[in-house]
C-alpha cells in the first residue's frame, strides 16, 4: 500500500490543530477532523474548532457540518470518513486526520461493530425517560437487561447508558451481543502520532484556553444555544457548566473552575485511552 493516513491524536489542549496544519501544509493535503463536537455548527468557540483563518490555510472536512439537533454516531462517521478517504486518496498519497474523539479515531482505524441505528421512536422514549427519571433508574435497568455491558460501562455517562438501553429495547438483544470488536483491514497505511506535553504545561494550557474562550465570546455562544441544551451535541464540557451558571445554580467563577477541572479530567481520560494503543508513536512537544 502506497497511501498513508497520518492520524494526529492527543489530549485536549495539547496543540493538535497547530501540528496538523503544519503537517497538512507539508504534504499539500486536506485535514479530516475527528472531533465529535467540532462537527457541529454554532459552537466553534467552546469546541475550539479550527478558525476561519486556519481553514483558509488548509481545507478541513467534518467541521461545522451538522446542526445541533442532528443525530450522529461513530458508526456514521466511519462510513462518511471512509467514503471521503477513498475519494481523496485518488488525489493524494498522504492525508491527515486530527482529533481527540477516541471512538471516532477507533472507528476509522479499526472499524466499528455493526450496531443498528436507533429508530426515532425508541430514541424519543429513552430521551423522555432520562429527562423525567434521571440516570440512576436507567443504570439499574441496564444491569438487568445487559449485566455484561453494565460491568464495563461508564455508568456516569448518560450517553453510553441510554444508547445501550436503546439497542436493548429496539432489538430485544443485549448491547453486548453487537460488540464483537471485529478488526478490519484498511486499504491504506495508518500512522498514529500522539502528541503530549509535561503534565503541568498541559494543564496550564487547558486553564488558559478557558480564559481565552471567554475573551472570544464563549458565554454569548452558550446563551445563543440555550434553547438546544437538551441536544446531545451540547452534552459536553464548557456548555453543561455554563448552563448551570445561566440557571442561577452556580456563580460564573465556580462554573469556569468546573470547566477547567473537567477539561483536565477529560485530558487524563484521553491519555489513558491512547496509551493502551501499542501502535501509537508518541511525540513530546
Amino acid at each position: 500500500m502506497n497511501k498513508t493516513l497520518k492520524v494526529i491524536i492527543g489530549p485536549t489542549g495539547v496543540g493538535k490543530t497547530a501540528y496538523a496544519l503544519q503537517l497538512a501544509e507539508q504534504y499539500g493535503c486536506p485535514i479530516l477532523n475527528a472531533d465529535s463536537r467540532q462537527i457541529y455548527r454554532d459552537i466553534p468557540i467552546g469546541t475550539a474548532a479550527p478558525t476561519v483563518e486556519e481553514q483558509s490555510r488548509v481545507k478541513h472536512y467534518f467541521v461545522g457540518t451538522l446542526g445541533l439537533e442532528d443525530y450522529y454516531s461513530a458508526a456514521q462517521y466511519e462510513q462518511d470518513a471512509m467514503a471521503l478517504l477513498t475519494k481523496l486518496f485518488a488525489e493524494h498519497d498522504t492525508l491527515v486526520m486530527a482529533g481527540g474523539s477516541m471512538m471516532y479515531i477507533d472507528a476509522v482505524c479499526n472499524g466499528i461493530d455493526d450496531i443498528p441505528t436507533v429508530d426515532d421512536e425508541t430514541r424519543a422514549l429513552l430521551k423522555t425517560r432520562y429527562e423525567q427519571e434521571g440516570l440512576e433508574p436507567l443504570v439499574a435497568e441496564l444491569r438487568l437487561l445487559d449485566p455484561e455491558y453494565y460491568d464495563i460501562c461508564d455508568k456516569r455517562n448518560p450517553k453510553r447508558v441510554v444508547h445501550a438501553l436503546e439497542i436493548c429495547y429496539m432489538t430485544g438483544r443485549t448491547f453486548t451481543s453487537f460488540r464483537v470488536r471485529k478488526q478490519v483491514q484498511r486499504p491504506f497505511n495508518i500512522e498514529k502520532i500522539a502528541l503530549n506535553r509535561p503534565r503541568p504545561e498541559l494543564f496550564d494550557r487547558i486553564n488558559r484556553r478557558v480564559d481565552l474562550m471567554m475573551e472570544e465570546g464563549l458565554l454569548d455562544e452558550v446563551r445563543r444555544v440555550l434553547p438546544y441544551r437538551q441536544c446531545n451535541s451540547l452534552n459536553t464540557v464548557g456548555y453543561k457548566e455554563l448552563f448551570k451558571y445561566l440557571d442561577g445554580e452556580w456563580t460564573l467563577d465556580f462554573a469556569l473552575d468546573k470547566i477547567r477541572r473537567n477539561s483536565r479530567v477529560y485530558a487524563k481520560k484521553q491519555l489513558t485511552w491512547f496509551k493502551k494503543d501499542a501502535g501509537v508513536r508518541w511525540l513530546e512537544l
